[in-house]
């Protein structure tokens, strides 16, 4: 006897300032295995402590050669999710890993409910995501932090500022969050 496809749908309606991020770790020398490992029980520590407005989260693989492994988290809205990227430990981690990515790539890709989506990609070599069909800038100036991105100028507090992490020297490449 054929079974049928259990189709079911989420009612989203309660979630309108839905964000939802996709972030990956890619290792690019061997040595950045050591940087990715370090980095696994700080952040599953962060995410078990429940931080305010994260809704839910989950571990992905991208692929395994070159190793790039991930998640995929949920967040009520993009205040709460700006206010725990500028908090502890989250913070003192992005301005390590902007300070020296230790052999790894970072990426993030940010969707909102109600529109608008960025992304930054840190020491990533071979184009993913966005990277694949949209023009690539540099993430400085207006293109710096995650919320000047989104174009939401009221919520732009960068984890660091331009001048934190490359002082008044010229420099492209990194970004702010």
């Amino acid at each position: 006897m054929p079974t049928r496809v259990n189709r079911r749908t989420v009612d989203l309606s309660g979630y309108p300032d839905l964000v939802v991020v996709y972030l990956g770790m890619k290792v690019n020398r061997l040595f950045g295995l050591r940087t990715l490992f370090g980095f696994g029980p700080k952040i599953s520590d962060s995410i078990t402590a429940r931080p305010d407005g994260l809704l839910s989260n989950e571990y992905l693989v991208y692929s395994m050669f070159p190793m790039n492994v991930g998640m995929r988290q949920y967040w009520r809205d993009l205040p709460s999710l700006l206010e725990w990227t500028r908090s502890r430990p989250h913070r003192d981690w992005w301005i390590s890993f902007l300070r020296d990515s230790g052999g790894t790539g970072f990426w993030h890709e940010t969707y909102l409910m109600k529109g608008g989506m960025e992304a930054v990609y840190n020491d990533v070599p071979q184009p993913i995501g966005f990277m694949r069909f949209a023009p690539v800038r540099s993430a400085r100036g207006p293109m710096f932090g995650s919320a000047a991105r989104l174009g939401r100028a009221e919520d732009d507090a960068t984890v660091l500022t331009e001048d934190d992490l490359y002082g008044s020297r010229q420099h492209t490449g990194a970004s702010g969050a």
